[in-house]
């Protein structure tokens, strides 16, 4: 599959050292150059990978996080001046599911995109010959890659059906964070166990009070999911 990339960052050489390098492993890229013309070329250029600097001209990189949160055909990660944890998490709850920190080496971004199409490729295969999910009524659509609960659809971001889909398919198992982060994100992933908390407490949240008993806490462990009369 020929992926492709639109890499957002106002400052030119950034960008341009990363489409560069990106070109050179096979990827179709475009740039942007401020959070407005990313947006435009998410809907012009229909990239698999969002590679977007957080402090953009025009709208930052979380705003358009914002804009795009719900989609499920794109996979955004974000670049950062900041070491400040709060922001990386910011990011993480609007839906990215990557960030580095500049200074960075452009190997390491190659690397990371990479990583996100190979995880693309494996749920695209593993999805495509299994069945719909009908967890206490929370119903999964798994190779449409969609979810309804109570006749309305669920938004959710590409990590959020992800992380879903592996727990409801494995219905009773116990997943350490760890374990998680291998089989979801398929990388050593920069934003340790904590991306896996956030991301269970947003589609807990989206959940809502009715439904979030399907995922549950596991203790000094990690996490399930689970039917009516198997509470924790």
């Amino acid at each position: 599959m020929n992926y492709k990339v639109l890499v957002a960052d106002d400052e030119q050489t950034i960008a341009s050292a990363i489409a560069y390098a990106l070109k050179r492993e096979g990827y179709e890229v475009e740039l942007a150059y401020d959070g407005e013309e990313a947006l435009r070329k998410v809907t012009s250029f229909q990239p698999h990978v969002l590679v977007l600097d957080v402090m953009m001209p025009k709208m930052s990189g979380l705003d358009v996080c914002r804009k795009l949160e719900g989609r499920k055909d794109l996979s955004i990660m974000l670049l950062t001046v900041k070491n400040d944890i709060v922001d990386k998490i910011v990011g993480l709850e609007l839906g990215a599911d990557d960030y580095m920190t500049k200074p960075f080496d452009v190997r390491e971004v190659v690397a990371r995109v990479k990583a996100l199409c190979r995880r693309m490729e494996k749920n695209e295969s593993s999805h495509a010959s299994s069945a719909t999910l009908n967890v206490d009524g929370l119903l999964m659509y798994v190779e449409e890659r969609h979810v309804m609960l109570e006749g309305q659809p669920l938004s959710l971001t590409p990590k959020e059906f992800d992380l879903l889909a592996l727990l409801l398919m494995n219905l009773k198992r116990v997943y350490t964070r760890e374990q998680l982060l291998d089989q979801v994100w398929g990388m050593d992933y920069a934003g340790g166990t904590r991306t896996v908390d956030i991301h269970i407490q947003r589609l807990r949240a989206k959940l809502g009070p009715d439904y979030q008993h399907i995922l549950q806490t596991v203790y000094g462990i990690g996490y399930r999911a689970a039917g009516t009369g198997e509470r924790s």
